[in-house]
């Protein structure tokens, strides 16, 4: 009997941490979760096939011999192969056991001694010796590890109202910590894209003048936020610059009712996870939250000091343009009604130069190593909140100089006679346009796109690949599109476009698409762009 339960109690082991991995690259949300299921449902097929087999193998009713043999013959095999693909492999975005994950595998061993010991102390209630109680238990490993896919979900169910509890605690020392610190202005910064990269700037530009903390790397969630206030924020900061993202509706609400910002920056509204949002009005109306707590602050206060609350939105975005909401809001872009506008773009070898005109008339020339519209629209944004601050344009010239690429946006790395150009951080529509902008400023050289698509569009999805392939058959030379989400909607539009399918090519991982791209026209003068790198649990 032990020797059956060893590989039980393995593969249980292995496969609930698979299926955590994969909750945990969700975000502990259902939603993510079950749609990983749906994706990638062999594996949990497999699981049941597993109970199915053990229950024909020693069936509790009567059952064809034949059947019978097969299905003893099966187990073994299900269950080797269960253990084998619950493996730990090398992941994209490795498996963290945080504390919330150790508190799922305390859930988890609750509910494998229920599954086990209920039928043991039944059939020892039922008048069964010891052995044959045993191999009731056994059966209940048995349902245990073929449930495990949905065990997973339970468990996040069942923990639920802890974490709230928890999650609720850190939040209020959270808030306790920002109470506590007078004269701290905070910036909160969301967009469907660009904000990241507005983070980043705004915080080298506003350096200039005050002592700044930010949000690092993806930080934008609220217990994110929370950990980067209660472990890095310090008495002598002047400036928290909070980066705010959003896949539900209400969610930059949970973050402003937390932090409660002084000013708001609205980098881009577009079609980004709609899966989850379901509409453009409820992303519309999700990311002026941010702009909205700003004005409620501003009227808490009573409006005694004009100014002091500022709000600041990239009126070159055609969603923002038609749904403004504030008429005292600070405009930025290229349009000619901007209040902080940039004119004579050009792009060299050596960057992208600009001229930026503020409300006050004022002008200046600013350099940069960063190439591309979008950099320029990016930058010009952390320009207008800085100088709104106080910072003169004179020492924002001097601080745009040094400004740096953002990892995996658009970031331009060069290889011998090979230029990547790293997008990798999550397409959507109107960010994978602009890289194929971009991409299209690189003369005389081979382009080449690697891609796996977009996700997370809902039932606009393949609409939205579709129409990437058209955009993309009039940029690049070659095309290798990764994995079986979205590839076929992709090559079609390209095709339908007029591009050459012989020049398409689809591979199952990044790491072949990888080897591929430098085996193209090797030797020769070219710019690859890596259009988003979807995590694990997408397949």
């Amino acid at each position: 009997m032990i020797i059956i339960m060893l590989p039980l109690i393995c593969l249980a082991i292995l496969a609930l941490r698979f299926y955590t991995h994969m909750l945990q690259l969700s975000s502990y949300q259902f939603q993510g979760y079950f749609r990983f299921l749906r994706g990638n449902w062999v594996k949990p097929l497999f699981h049941l096939l597993f109970i199915v087999s053990v229950l024909l193998a020693f069936p509790i009713f009567e059952v064809p011999k034949g059947i019978q043999l097969v299905a003893a013959i099966a187990i073994c095999p299900i269950l080797i192969g269960l253990i084998i693909a619950s493996i730990p492999r090398k992941a994209k975005k490795k498996f963290v056991v945080t504390d919330r994950v150790k508190r799922l595998f305390v859930t988890y061993v609750v509910l494998a001694l229920i599954f086990s010991l209920v039928p043991y102390l039944v059939a020892i209630s039922s008048g069964a010796d010891s052995t044959n109680a045993m191999f009731f238990a056994i059966f209940g490993m048995v349902f245990y590890c073929g449930l495990i896919p949905f065990i997973t979900a339970l468990a996040n169910l069942i923990n639920k109202p802890i974490e709230k509890r928890i999650s609720k605690w850190y939040i209020d020392d959270a808030k306790r910590i920002l109470n506590e610190h007078e004269g701290l202005r905070i910036i909160g910064i969301t967009g469907s894209y660009g904000k990241t990269s507005v983070k980043y700037y705004l915080t080298t530009l506003l350096s200039e003048g005050f002592r700044v903390l930010m949000t690092p790397e993806s930080y934008n969630t609220p217990m994110g936020i929370v950990r980067t206030i209660r472990e890095h924020m310090q008495p002598t900061h002047e400036i928290f610059v909070c980066e705010m993202g959003a896949r539900h509706l209400h969610d930059i609400k949970e973050i402003t009712d937390i932090v409660h910002p002084d000013d708001g920056i609205v980098t881009s509204i577009g079609p980004q996870h709609l899966e989850t949002f379901h509409s453009m009005e409820n992303i519309i109306s999700t990311k002026y939250e941010l702009l909205d707590a700003v004005d409620e602050k501003e009227k808490a206060e009573g409006g005694k000091q004009e100014g002091k609350h500022l709000k600041f939105v990239n009126y070159d975005n055609e969603v923002i343009r038609e749904n403004m909401k504030y008429s005292d809001a600070i405009t930025y872009g290229m349009s000619e009604d901007c209040d902080y506008r940039a004119t004579n773009v050009k792009v060299t070898g050596g960057g992208t130069t600009f001229t930026v005109t503020s409300p006050k008339g004022e002008s200046a020339e600013f350099n940069t190593r960063l190439v591309g519209e979008h950099n320029v629209q990016n930058i010009l944004g952390a320009i207008a909140c800085a100088n709104s601050l106080g910072i003169s344009m004179t020492k924002l010239k001097m601080a745009v100089r040094r400004l740096q690429s953002v990892p995996h946006r658009l970031e331009l790395t060069k290889h011998g006679n090979v230029s990547i150009l790293d997008d990798a951080y999550n397409a959507n529509p109107n960010g994978a346009k602009v890289a194929l902008k971009t991409l299209s400023l690189f003369e005389d050289c081979v382009k080449i796109l690697v891609t796996p698509g977009m996700v997370e569009l809902g039932d606009k999805s393949k609409e939205y690949n579709t129409a990437f392939g058209a955009q993309a058959a009039e940029v690049c030379d070659y095309m290798i599109l990764v994995g079986s989400v979205n590839s076929a909607d992709i090559k079609k539009g390209a095709v339908d476009a007029g591009f050459d399918p012989e020049k398409i090519f689809i591979k199952n991982t990044f790491t072949e698409a990888s080897a591929l791209m430098y085996e193209l026209d090797a030797g020769r003068e070219k710019v690859i762009l890596l259009e988003n790198d979807l995590p694990d649990n997408y397949k």
